[in-house]
């Protein structure tokens, strides 16, 4: 894997190659101002990494915080009267 750090006019200047490395070595990062700015990856891998597996109800079941007897009190008193 070829990580690259590219300016961002050495970026715009040769934007396919950023693309072509970015697509078989590795994410190539781009800076603006000497600060990282950006990260260029390969779609397949940004789709891997950014997609979401199964639900709220489904990552619950999963807690190990399940079955560990846990219980929340809630308080059964009746909210506050307000004036306004």
């Amino acid at each position: 894997m070829t990580v690259a750090t590219w300016t961002v006019a050495e970026a715009k200047a040769r934007l396919s190659e950023v693309i072509e490395r970015a697509q078989s070595g590795g994410p190539q990062t781009i800076t603006k101002n000497g600060r990282t700015a950006v990260v260029v990856v390969d779609a397949e891998e940004w789709e891997r990494k950014t997609k979401r597996t199964g639900n709220l109800a489904e990552f619950f079941a999963a807690s190990p915080l399940r079955q560990s007897g846990l219980k929340i009190k809630r308080s059964k008193d009746r909210p506050r009267k307000v004036v306004l």
